[in-house]
């Protein structure tokens, strides 16, 4: 079985100019603006009670976003929260003016005309934006990877985007939507990544992520000892740790970021210790399909240096055993239905904490029964078809 791998993050410190982009004082316009959306509800904060006391936790608490608008994930709150930001930009007004009510008004329509939205995605970032677009009245083209899956393509066409299944990976993937974006009249690319001269839809995205963790914060009963959060590109990661690192500011948590082993961009870069980015090329081949990307997001990446305390790279059985704990957890505690991007922190801990092989992880990270930890359940059965053969398996 592949080890699970890990590093200190000893990159050097920058000017830290992006943390704080995620303050809570802006993450409150995302959270305020996704309220005034009918389909909105907190989501579950699950305390598992009994895990935490299996694992040797002081406790154990996941933010269950299977529930997020009825699209089983939560990346809608980034493309829902970067296609208003442009809307009010081009309208020359602030975000804070402009609720779902009034986006979809008559006057706004008129004034805006037909946008076209591009993306690249996996499944969960491409279902959000196109339900986003669709709800808003415009218009939305999205690329998939090759290799994804049928049942996220059909999520996607039934929100009533253009979407296609390409023969490249999702980097390759970003860069044909972007060119796409390019050549079409009123053309605009709504990606999680960013590159120089790409940064500001990408912020936007950043912060509508930072209303599941403002949600998480209001909901936990006492500050976390150390939080778990998985990176693809790292846009979640960074929103998650930008916003604790405001608002824990004077005592911040320890800040895991767990990747999937065959796209573990930024567990490598952070081996190099001098704070470069380094790419992982391929097929990304990997069951943890939102976290298949092979290039970082610079925005967040400049978060994480300053920010996250360790990087850990996962091989896939991490995950299955994450999903079978959380859909089959210990009587008493309440089940979590998690996808495969969705439960790698689940079993990441789970090993740290029961297997004698990960002990020098397990004290580097001071987890024990005072530990509070927090993870972030960012999908739920997005591909049904494979969540019933891992966790039933």
């Amino acid at each position: 079985m592949e080890k699970i791998k890990w590093t200190k993050n000893q990159m050097p410190e920058s000017r830290d100019e992006h943390t704080k982009q995620m303050a809570a004082n802006i993450i409150q316009k995302a959270e305020t603006f996704h309220k005034s959306f009918p389909q909105y509800d907190v989501t579950p904060l699950v305390e598992l009670k009994k895990m935490a006391g299996y694992l040797g936790l002081k406790s154990f608490f996941v933010k269950d976003e299977s529930y997020r608008f009825g699209l089983n994930a939560f990346k809608v709150l980034g493309g829902s929260f970067a296609i208003a930001s442009f809307i009010a930009e081009k309208l020359e007004q602030d975000v804070s003016e402009l609720d779902y009510t009034t986006l979809l008004s008559d006057d706004v329509k008129e004034k805006l005309g037909q946008a076209t939205f591009f993306t690249a995605t996996d499944g969960n970032h491409g279902r959000g934006v196109a339900w986003a677009a669709n709800k808003l009245g415009q218009k939305a083209v999205v690329l998939m990877p090759k290799g994804s899956s049928k049942t996220r393509f059909e999520n996607i066409q039934k929100e009533g985007a253009d979407v296609t299944i390409e023969e490249v990976n999702y980097d390759e993937c970003v860069r044909k939507a972007n060119d796409l974006a390019e050549k079409t009249p009123n053309g605009v690319m709504v990606q999680d990544t960013a590159w120089e001269g790409y940064e500001r839809i990408p912020t936007w995205i950043m912060q509508g992520y930072g209303t599941m963790a403002a949600e998480a914060y209001k909901q936990l009963p006492d500050r976390p000892t150390h939080i778990f959060v998985q990176a693809g590109v790292g846009s979640l990661a960074g929103a998650v740790i930008g916003y604790f690192a405001n608002v824990c500011r004077d005592h911040p948590p320890i800040m895991v970021v767990v990747e999937a082993e065959a796209a573990d961009c930024l567990y490598q870069s952070a081996l190099q210790k001098d704070g470069s980015i380094k790419f992982v090329s391929g097929d990304l081949k990997t069951i943890m399909a939102g976290l298949a990307c092979g290039e970082p997001n610079t925005i967040s990446f400049e978060i994480l240096k300053n920010h996250a305390s360790y990087f850990v790279s996962c091989p896939d059985w991490v995950a299955e055993k994450g999903m079978r704990m959380l859909g089959a957890p210990i009587k008493g505690d309440p089940q979590v239905t998690s996808g495969e991007s969705g439960a790698v922190g689940m079993g990441l801990v789970a090993t740290i904490m029961k297997d004698r092989e990960y002990k020098d992880l397990k004290e580097a990270l001071q987890l024990n029964d005072t530990s509070s930890i927090l993870m972030f359940s960012t999908e739920g059965d997005t591909d049904p078809k494979n969540y019933k053969k891992i966790v039933w398996r």
